[in-house]
């Protein structure tokens, strides 16, 4: 099975399977929710072969996998065995410690990621539907611009039944019940009712909440609202749903609960729905939207030049699904979205900036990682762009913010604004299509994109060159794997931050583990051992299988697989041996591990056998890096040996 051993290894990382509440995947991540966060084990999953990082944020425990996460995915969900596609109960899922806004983006996170494909796809064909109309090729009037209309407008008009679904998901409500709650909101009746003539008498007359009242409930005044398209008014009344679904199921006898629970849970949900919570949610959803707009209406320009700048930034602490809800809410009250749409430059100046650093790289596995990141990047999916590559070296993200933000203030000069939810990246091109056909906003965007592309190479070429190949310092390597970014700290991203000052370890040297022929660290396959990103080292391919200690040391870490040995000698160098290239893969076979973690052991001690032959008939690289994973102790580490080595030779000098 495809990914078997990465999905264990995932699973095991979490927490292992029990400590799963659920699992959920977006465009390039795994989205777990565990029930003890502290059980995972966040340095092991990020050396894990196939994780690119792992990112803490909104409750979530996400681990970063790339354009096949998909597949990924279900492999996990079978291997694991979880059921219902990797969601259980959210009761178990610890929540005492998230924040209110993590609730927030839990909340809208969970009930829209399920939907955001489809809606993007029925976006797309919309915005095509109106470049058919604007080239002539269709009239408005026409069977085939009528069919594919409807497949456009389908997901959004008819939303609080698809939310509904998705709400009832959260909140633990029967779904079919969620739906029908929808579906009333849609009901083509009550969507007549909203623009009646006849008005009974009018509610709040001459205040910001005038409403004429066109028919009642009971005699109670109903005001009608138009909930087609709408989003809060569906999440409020599916929630106020689980409250009463759950005090019937505690009265209602368990023999007739089957029919019983629904009808009750449906006859007070929507009339109060009707009565109350529509109308107030409906009139929040207007005020958030109306302030945002008023927001952006006093400087398009500045709105553009802050948005492109800091969607990424947004986008990795999970913050963007403010925005989606925002843009729901403006869709619904304008029928088009003026802000989200400030963001189309940003994939586009990462994207550029990606391309140029394809050129100046010397790294082969630099490049191999920058061309898939490219092409991805094209279409909107920039995880593996901003992980892999910009965000470790720092200055190209930088340059990639500023070219999106000059992408933004273009996009604000020429107020474009997105019609519908079309997909990502180019695909979104179409969602600018409005009801005026090809108008200068459409240009605007088309503008916004080329030029922000341009800007991220031309920036790049610039002032980024000297960050390619360097080596990746140890903060910036946290900084990519976002470990440290907890719920908490995103109430403290505005915080200056102060760089520790370093405390230099003592001069040592250290002697070789093995007996082979040494190899430069630069030469290897593996990107993350090649680049620097663990630190700086040598790498050895040996000719005899044991490994002994290099210096008087405590072990710190021994894979179960006994692939992999951590130290640190008495003298405060934190050593890694990784013995051959993905040779977890072997679980353990052709391995004889003879210490244990918290061993102290003596220079020239056998700590590992391993079979030479079982690594190469697996077709796995036999080469070894031994790296000093604390280099930013040191003012060097330097290679004293070239060609053979034998164990106990003197390899390293730490200075």
């Amino acid at each position: 099975m495809a990914y078997e051993e990465l999905s264990k290894n995932i699973i095991k990382n979490v927490g292992g399977k029990d400590n799963v509440a659920s699992v959920v995947h977006c465009t390039t991540r795994l989205r777990f929710k565990l029930k003890d966060e502290k059980k995972a084990d966040d340095s092991a999953m990020k050396a894990t072969d196939g994780v690119i990082s792992v990112v803490k944020s909104g409750g979530q425990y996400q681990v970063v996998i790339g354009n096949n996460v998909a597949d990924v995915y279900d492999t996990l969900i079978k291997v694991g065995g979880f059921s219902d596609g990797g969601s259980v109960p959210d009761d178990y899922v610890d929540k005492s410690n998230m924040s209110i806004l993590d609730k927030f983006i839990d909340l809208i996170s969970s009930i829209f990621t399920p939907i955001l494909g489809p809606l993007c796809a029925t976006g797309m064909i919309k915005g095509f539907n109106a470049m058919f109309v604007a080239f002539g090729w269709l009239k408005a009037t026409d069977g085939t611009y009528i069919i594919l209309n409807s497949i456009g407008d389908s997901i959004f008009y008819f939303l609080p039944v698809i939310l509904g679904i998705t709400a009832a998901r959260k909140f633990k409500v029967d779904i079919i019940v969620g739906a029908a709650i929808g579906a009333a909101l849609c009901y083509p009746s009550i969507v007549a009712l909203n623009s009646s003539k006849t008005t009974l008498f009018t509610l709040f007359k001459g205040t910001l909440f005038q409403s004429p009242i066109h028919t009642t409930f009971l005699k109670i005044p109903v005001i009608m609202m138009n909930y087609t398209s709408s989003v809060i008014p569906i999440i409020a009344a599916v929630w106020f749903a689980s409250k009463v679904q759950k005090l019937a199921k505690k009265w209602i006898p368990e023999v007739v609960k089957t029919f019983l629970v629904p009808f009750t849970v449906l006859l007070i949900t929507v009339p109060i729905t009707f009565l109350v919570i529509g109308p107030i949610s409906t009139w929040l959803g207007n005020a958030i939207s109306a302030i945002c707009v008023g927001v952006y209406n006093i400087s398009p320009v500045l709105a553009g030049i802050l948005m492109g700048a800091f969607w990424q930034v947004f986008v990795m602490f999970g913050v963007h699904w403010s925005f989606t809800a925002i843009s729901m809410a403006n869709f619904a009250r304008m029928g088009y979205d003026p802000i989200v749409s400030l963001m189309f430059g940003a994939s586009f100046a990462q994207t550029g900036v990606v391309l140029a650093m394809i050129f100046q790289t010397r790294n082969e596995k630099t490049k191999s990682i920058a061309i898939p990141a490219f092409i991805s990047g094209i279409f909107g999916v920039t995880e593996p762009a901003i992980y892999g590559l910009t965000l470790p070296r720092k200055k190209p993200f930088i340059l990639s913010c500023i070219g999106g933000a000059i992408g933004g203030a273009i996009l604000g000069f020429f107020k474009s604004k997105l019609w519908s939810m079309a997909g990502m990246g180019v695909f979104l091109l179409p969602g600018f299509i409005g009801k005026n056909g090809f108008d200068k906003p459409l240009y605007g965007a088309i503008i916004a994109m080329v030029v922000s592309f341009i800007a991220g190479v031309i920036l790049q070429f610039l002032f980024g060159k000297k960050s390619v190949d360097e080596p990746l310092d140890a903060e910036a390597v946290e900084t990519a794997g976002a470990t440290s970014i907890q719920a908490d700290s995103m109430s403290h991203s505005n915080a200056t931050v102060v760089e520790p000052e370093i405390s230099y370890n003592q001069a040592t040297k250290l002697s070789s583990p093995l007996t082979g022929t040494i190899v430069p660290l630069a030469d290897i396959k593996d990107e993350v051992f090649s680049s620097g990103a663990m630190g700086q080292g040598v790498a050895i391919e040996p000719s005899v299988g044991e490994v002994i200690a290099p210096a008087d040391a405590t072990v710190q870490m021994v894979f179960p697989t006994g692939h992999a040995v951590g130290l640190t000698t008495d003298d405060g160098a934190e050593i890694l041996i990784h013995i051959g290239m993905d040779t977890v893969q072997l679980d353990g076979k052709g391995f004889e591990t003879l210490v244990k973690k918290g061993d102290h052991v003596t220079a020239g001690q056998l700590l590992v056998k391993f079979d030479i032959d079982t690594i190469k008939d697996a077709k796995l690289e036999v080469t070894t890096p031994i790296i000093i994973t604390n280099t930013k102790n040191y003012h060097e580490v330097k290679t004293v040996a070239t060609g053979k080595i034998n164990q106990k030779d003197e390899l390293l000098e730490l200075k």
